[in-house]
Parts: structure tokens; C-alpha cells; sequence
């Protein structure tokens, strides 16, 4: 498994466990009609393990 460091690494999972210092959020975004999305920034530290993987395969 690698470890993703520089600024523009995406990581993209079905389950995502995320752990960092300060944490800031949940701040609600806009999606596709009704749809919406949260967003919360995690700093100072911050790292993420995907727990569960998407079943879709998308290169984005």
C-alpha cells in the first residue's frame, strides 16, 4: 500500500477513516440537483486510511 504525500493526491474509498489534530466542518456543498455533499478539513497531521473500497472503477 502506498503512502500519498504531495499536494493534489486523491484518495478515494467507499469507508474512509480519517484522524488528525484539529478538525473544522462539516460544511455542506453543492452537488447534482437535490444531492449534496459534506466537506470537513482536517489539519495539523491529518492522515486517512481507505477502510472499505468503492465498487465503482473510476480514474477520478
Amino acid at each position: 500500500m502506498g503512502t500519498y504525500l504531495k499536494k493534489g493526491d486523491k484518495i478515494k474509498g467507499e469507508k474512509i477513516i480519517c484522524n488528525a489534530r484539529k478538525i473544522s466542518g462539516p460544511d455542506t456543498l453543492p452537488k447534482t440537483n437535490r444531492h449534496k455533499t459534506q466537506q470537513v478539513v482536517l489539519k495539523n497531521n491529518a492522515e486517512c486510511i481507505i477502510e472499505k473500497e468503492t465498487k465503482h472503477n473510476s480514474n477520478s
